[in-house]
């Protein structure tokens, strides 16, 4: 499974302000509604539910806020871009200006932790980082995220 199998160039937002962690779960919660037959409050609460569980900041400026939707069909993936960093409650004490968020449905299985790893792996690797963190519009973020290595590259 690779991002791009999940996540939309409609989906990849730059330079979002926002204050609080509630506000980034809010503005998620707001763009899901629109690409989803799920209710804006239905998905923020089940975000602010998911965070209560303990914090998806992952560290080095990173969040993936993820949960199980009931009436969901598809993983849908959503990228987010912050103008400034916020407090994310992250495991290393560390604000966040990155964050992926990912909808599975309620019934994915393992293709739930396939995402949720292909997301975690591509965000721990620094050249991605660099890459997302050089993006300058929404077309080149995209590319960057949905980008697929030659696993036979040396």
């Amino acid at each position: 499974m690779e991002i791009l199998d999940f996540l939309t160039s409609s989906n990849v937002f730059i330079d979002v302000k926002a204050k609080s962690k509630k506000q980034i779960l809010q503005f998620l919660s707001d763009e899901a509604a629109k690409t989803t037959d799920i209710d804006q409050r239905d998905i923020f609460d089940a975000l602010l539910e998911r965070e209560r569980l303990g914090s998806t900041g992952v560290g080095k400026g990173i969040a993936i806020p993820h949960a199980k939707f009931k009436g969901l069909t598809k993983i849908v993936g959503m990228f987010v871009k912050l103008r400034h960093e916020v407090e994310f409650d992250s495991i290393d004490d560390k604000p966040v200006d990155l964050i992926f968020l990912l909808m599975v449905p309620e019934n994915a299985g393992a293709d739930h932790l396939t995402a949720l790893a292909r997301i975690s792996r591509f965000m721990r690797d620094s050249q991605n980082i660099e890459g997302i963190h050089g993006a300058e519009n929404i077309d080149s973020l995209y590319a960057v995220l949905t980008q697929i290595k030659n696993a036979n590259a040396a």
